[in-house]
């Protein structure tokens, strides 16, 4: 009877962890099509916009590694909340400094850095939170189908949002993401369950044998070292059109920034191909084996991006896009859940965190960046992103060259 109760707690924490999840990504799809719509819409500069995308990703590249370090030692589900909570709080000044005339670029630059920055922590303790939470025996069917439910969201949501930028200002649409933080921070708060085994911060010194532990991992298996490289080229790619996606369907596919109900449909894209590939993966992993499905992937979700850069029309760039979305959501997950079964307790947290640095902190970023200024410097949306594509092309290659995935052909 005992027994039963236990499970009975466990689902029920996991049904809690599950809402918090959906609420969380809700909102932050809502702030992902709202911001850079918001900030070309204040500036016209396909600069600005790129600068957004650039500082959402950025903190990754700065925190990730004591947020790492700090979620393997803390209590993960208060982190999470507090997190929560700042990401409420600075969310709201975007509306409120709307409502007052004063809103400018440079404040809805900063928010998103500051957001994205808790996210860091927030993503930190998560990283750890799930394997803890469940098991490392159901971390594959628990993370299928938390990905599961949060790409029906990426799917519906970003349509939904583009088509209230019609009728609602983006700014004012920033409230919702801060309603989702606090509700995300309430479940999170209910869940009994432990998520993990807090040991005492001694210090600086600490954190830093504890980021060198991890990254010694990281670097020692062979297998998330080479995944983790490769995908730092293909969030190249991805922060790419993450930046041009409003200027390209502007500029390119004559579909406006604002009243355009085709912008919803582009923005939708990425999420159709997630929920289509996370219901592939079980399937072809378990026929071919992950190593791959990684190396056929990766050659695929290159072919989607230029598929998507040739494009002209935007019916065919939604074709091409849910392509790039299938076949990017499946280099993303095979990695992820590779991480989590390897990975020692003690070590989620940190391995997780620096190998999603590298791959996202670092490529999303830098592909924004370089998409933006050759974006600016040509006047054309598809020289940056063409130059990002070409860095992929060189990850694609690398991952070929390099023997260690044609050697893992079982993982």
């Amino acid at each position: 009877m005992g027994e039963t109760n236990t499970v009975e707690a466990s689902e029920r924490d996991f049904g809690r962890y599950l809402s918090a999840r959906v609420l969380s990504v809700l909102g932050a799809v809502v702030s992902a099509v709202a911001l850079p719509v918001l900030v070309y819409q204040v500036t016209g500069s396909a600069g600005w916009t790129a600068a957004v995308t650039a500082a959402e990703a950025l903190p990754y590249l700065v925190f990730g590694l004591p947020a790492g370090a700090l979620a393997d030692r803390l209590d993960r589900r208060a982190m999470m909340v507090a997190m929560d909570f700042a990401v409420a709080a600075v969310l709201l000044s975007v509306p409120l400094a709307w409502l007052a005339g004063g809103l400018t670029a440079p404040h809805v630059v900063v928010v998103a850095f500051a957001t994205q920055t808790a996210f860091v922590f927030f993503d930190a303790a998560n990283f750890g939170a799930l394997p803890a939470l469940v098991g490392k025996e159901r971390v594959t069917a628990a993370y299928s189908k938390l990905f599961g439910r949060t790409t029906v969201v990426e799917l519906v949501v970003p349509g939904l949002t583009g088509l209230l930028i019609a009728v609602v200002a983006p700014a004012a649409l920033l409230a919702v993401n801060a309603l989702t933080a606090v509700g995300s921070a309430l479940l999170l708060r209910a869940i009994t369950s432990s998520m993990a085994t807090p040991r005492p911060v001694r210090g600086a010194g600490q954190i830093a044998v504890d980021v060198r532990e991890g990254l010694r991992f990281l670097w020692h298996e062979p297998v998330i070292r080479v995944l983790t490289l490769v995908g730092a080229t293909h969030s190249v790619a991805s922060g790419a059109w993450t930046a041009s996606l409003v200027p390209f369907a502007d500029r390119v596919l004559g579909v406006a920034p604002e009243g355009d109900a085709r912008l919803a449909a582009l923005f939708s894209c990425w999420g159709l191909g997630a929920i289509i590939a996370s219901r592939l993966l079980p399937r072809v992993t378990a026929r071919w084996g992950n190593a791959r499905v990684a190396l056929t992937a990766l050659p695929l979700s290159l072919l989607g991006g230029v598929l998507v850069l040739v494009s002209g029309h935007w019916l065919l760039t939604c074709a091409a896009a849910v392509h790039w979305g299938v076949t990017g959501a499946v280099v993303v997950i095979n990695g992820i859940t590779y991480r989590q079964q390897v990975c020692p307790e003690g070590l989620q947290s940190r391995v997780n965190t620096t190998a999603r640095m590298v791959a996202w902190g670092l490529g999303q970023p830098l592909g924004a960046a370089v998409a933006g200024g050759v974006s600016v410097a040509t006047g054309d949306p598809r020289a940056g992103l063409g130059v990002c594509l070409a860095v992929l092309l060189l990850g694609v290659a690398a991952a070929w060259v390099s023997p260690v995935l044609r050697r893992a052909r079982t993982w």
